[in-house]
């Protein structure tokens, strides 16, 4: 779910690098472009100030990062990802924008040393990894020890919606068995604490918040990105190695998504797990 993930690709088992279950199609670019500092990163805004240096992990398309850079400058801000395809999305923001640059990157071997940044930040990255723990004790690294540490992931057991839809319960038990699968865990909110307690990680401070798609408006984009994830992405194309289900199957859970949306009465939420913490 998140900004556009810094580690994709790989196979499981190669050194907390799992394959990205969502891909890099034009549907997964348009729903993490939605995202902003204040819809994505409200708990981390109260602690930055005026000239700090921030290290944006899988940046994406870049609308974080960009928020972030004007949120803090003249500060140094950084986006990183292992998608080149991202990579160059975000790029295409940085006319007019200052203080901020984004370049390919990989989490578990960064180019940049320790201490540098007053701010490192992630969001929805560590569900997608086989090594959250590793991939948090490097982000303490580079980050300065009276800096912060902060990361967001999305919970996915926390969704529900109304009204009740079967072909959304297949849904979301199909992407949860195919993140698992592809080495992640969907369930990641409830377990930043640990994971930064296990990193070595200090001063944690643990928070939640929810997204929300109700309006008419907002239902009809949800829905529609879902719609297109489902049935002609990375997601679906895994799904279908899996053996989990056929393109028939996804293409009925793409129309119900579409459906939904129609609900004068729909609604969809779902918990994102927030902490705040310094290195060890």
């Amino acid at each position: 779910m998140g900004a556009l993930l810094l580690v994709s690709g790989a196979q499981p088992g190669g050194g907390g690098e799992p394959r990205y279950t969502h891909g890099h199609h034009e549907s997964v670019l348009r729903s993490h472009r939605w995202r902003t500092a204040e819809n994505s990163a409200g708990y981390l805004l109260p602690h930055l100030r005026v000239g700090a240096s921030v290290l944006d992990i899988g940046c994406g398309p870049g609308t974080i990062t960009v928020d972030l850079a004007r949120l803090v400058a003249p500060g140094v801000v950084v986006g990183i990802d292992r998608s080149e395809e991202a990579v160059e999305a975000a790029r295409g923001l940085l006319e007019g924008a200052s203080g901020v640059s984004f370049e390919a990157g990989d989490l578990f071997s960064m180019r940049f040393g320790d201490r540098s940044f007053d701010v490192v930040h992630a969001h929805q990255v560590l569900q997608h990894l086989e090594d959250p723990v590793g991939a948090l004790a490097e982000m303490a690294r580079v980050c300065r020890p009276d800096g912060l540490v902060a990361v967001r992931d999305g919970d996915y057991a926390s969704m529900t919606w109304y009204p009740e839809y079967p072909e959304l319960d297949r849904w979301l038990e199909l992407y949860r068995r195919t993140a698992r699968a592809n080495g992640g865990e969907p369930d990641a909110g409830r377990r930043l604490v640990a994971w930064a307690r296990a990193a070595g990680c200090t001063d944690i401070t643990a928070s939640a918040s929810a997204w929300c798609f109700a309006t008419p408006e907002d239902r009809k984009w949800w829905a529609e990105t879902w719609a297109d994830r489902v049935t002609v992405t990375e997601l679906a194309v895994r799904v279908r190695e899996l053996g989990l289900a056929d393109q028939e199957e996804l293409d009925e859970i793409g129309r119900a998504w579409l459906r939904w949306a129609e609900e004068e009465d729909g609604w969809f939420s779902m918990i994102h797990g927030e902490v705040l913490c310094r290195p060890g």
